[in-house]
């Protein structure tokens, strides 16, 4: 077997083009946003947390019904959400509602925030 040689990377040099993010993340950094981005990777999950967000908080009654799936199916993937640290809820009555952690969102927003560069003049 021959042993694969990489190629040297000059950190030095100019790139060609802006980087996308500002610096890289350090591994706490990572650890702290995968579980948010991986919650995230559902597209069920993923709508539940469009619905939250969409609203100041909103009603697990309000959410259930949008789906085709059972009232337990939601709850574990509300739970989810809820163990990302994505969402916050409160039990109110027989009902629980919920709200996005906007310190997630900053978190995850930070990491999509891609600036924008001026077009070129064509």
């Amino acid at each position: 077997m021959s042993k694969q040689v990489l190629p040297v990377v000059d950190l030095n040099a100019v790139a060609c083009c802006a980087p996308i993010a500002v610096r890289p993340m350090d591994a706490d950094q990572a650890a702290a946003v995968a579980p948010m981005f991986k919650a995230l990777g559902d597209p069920v999950r993923l709508r539940l947390m469009s619905m939250i967000a969409s609203r100041p908080e909103i009603c697990v009654c309000d959410l259930t019904p949008a789906f085709d799936l059972s009232g337990p199916t939601i709850s574990h993937h509300l739970k989810v959400l809820r163990d990302a640290g994505l969402v916050d809820s409160e039990r109110r009555g027989t009902w629980v509602w919920y709200r996005v952690r906007p310190e997630a969102f900053r978190q995850l927003g930070a990491l999509l925030d891609i600036p924008t560069a001026s077009a070129p003049a064509t």
